[in-house]
């Protein structure tokens, strides 16, 4: 198994000072690819990170750890809301959405 990655590690003990969800942020299966290619489509063009159940998608490299933060917030939401988390950006779009917002603050109540 190769060495977990230190910036998931980081993020991971930046989210478990938050009590947000019944249990902390679970990492084992989670990994960073970088897919330049994937943000070149038109869904994710604006995006500097994606976010799956098991997955955090980067454009590139050098992101801060900010966004790892914010991403793996976002698995963290998945993990507790597996369907609910990711339906819920057809009903309020970005900007707007509860989970987008929480993940914001999650960044930056850690910085």
């Amino acid at each position: 198994m190769p060495p977990r990655d230190r910036r998931l590690v980081r993020a991971k003990e930046r989210l478990d000072r938050l009590d947000w969800w019944p249990r902390p942020v679970r990492i084992g299966a989670v990994r960073i690819v970088i897919s330049p290619w994937l943000f070149r489509l038109r869904p994710w063009r604006r995006y500097d990170g994606f976010a799956t159940h098991f997955v955090i998608f980067l454009r590139r490299p050098d992101v801060g750890d900010d966004l790892i933060t914010h991403e793996l917030c976002h698995v963290w939401q998945m993990q507790h809301r597996p369907l609910r988390m990711p339906l819920s950006y057809i009903g309020t779009g970005y900007a707007a959405n509860q989970y987008e917002r929480q993940a914001r603050a999650a960044a930056a109540a850690t910085r």
